[in-house]
């Protein structure tokens, strides 16, 4: 069997593994790689034999404490002879002592079990064609306008870590548009929505009810025009549920959110929609 080596990408080296989740069907968004590197650029790991990239993953630290998996590709023509578990070993030590989160695929949650990982909830991917409503939308306003801070706190409720960096990186990528709802000068509800491969994802979509989620989601598909969109959805938030089969969305993609050891507790019920699987 051929050596590999594993190294940590270089940025612009972050795209192959967009390229290979978009090969894998997972629909990347097309700034998604501007962002990522934001937070733990030493957390993307490629693996090359002969100068060849044949496996990649990514753990991303977010702060002492937890760290958050993803991007684990074994090219194809390159599976089953070991690659994968050595490049998932390199990441899992960068983590060190962390918690670690990931969204898995359904094929690999017993071996994610099996490494240590516990299932917390599953999340639905749903998708369809939408149009835009094209009515005014009282209280929205760009994302923009919106305070760092708030944001951050607002996104505190529903991540385990702070991620500011990542934040105002994906909320001012190009591509990505940002709404959000203001109650009596509170934010009540923000979200963004990106091109992607295919279509339009919107994540995150955090909200304080469901009215506030889908007053902010009409506004970000009126943005787009409508179209094709996805909405990554936890399947334990049955209003954020009823959002997405509301706008006659289906689910097309199922993932388990999956930890390492428990994390502190969070406001799922405000969770209409996930960021990205690849960091949260």
């Amino acid at each position: 069997m051929s050596a590999m080596q594993v190294r940590p990408m270089r940025p612009e080296e972050i795209a192959i593994a967009i390229d290979w989740a978009g090969t894998e069907g997972w629909n990347p968004g097309l700034s998604d790689a501007s962002c990522f590197a934001t937070t733990d650029p030493d957390g993307f790991l490629i693996g090359e034999i002969e100068g060849e990239p044949v496996a990649t993953i990514s753990c991303v630290n977010y702060d002492p404490r937890f760290s958050f998996l993803g991007f684990y590709i074994v090219r194809s023509a390159w599976r089953g002879r070991g690659y994968g578990l050595q490049i998932w070993n390199a990441a899992i030590a960068h983590a060190g002592g962390r918690t670690i989160g990931l969204d898995g695929v359904v094929a690999q949650q017993s071996n994610y079990e099996k490494s240590g990982f516990v299932h917390a909830y599953a999340n639905v991917r749903y998708g369809g064609t939408v149009a835009a409503a094209s009515a005014p939308h009282a209280d929205v306003i760009d994302l923009a306008d919106v305070a760092q801070a708030a944001i951050e706190d607002s996104d505190a409720t529903v991540f385990p870590a702070p991620r500011a960096a990542f934040l105002r990186a994906w909320v001012t990528a190009p591509g990505h548009i940002g709404r959000a709802l203001l109650r009596d000068g509170a934010l009540a509800a923000w979200g963004v929505i990106r091109p992607c491969r295919t279509g339009y994802k919107i994540g995150p979509l955090i909200a304080d009810d469901r009215s506030a989620a889908e007053c902010v989601l009409s506004a970000l598909i009126d943005a787009t025009g409508g179209g094709e969109i996805f909405l990554d959805v936890p399947a334990i938030n049955a209003d954020a549920v009823a959002l997405a089969t509301g706008l006659g969305l289906t689910p097309v993609f199922e993932t388990a959110r999956m930890y390492t050891a428990p994390i502190r507790p969070l406001r799922l019920d405000r969770v209409f929609g996930v960021t990205t699987f690849e960091l949260g």
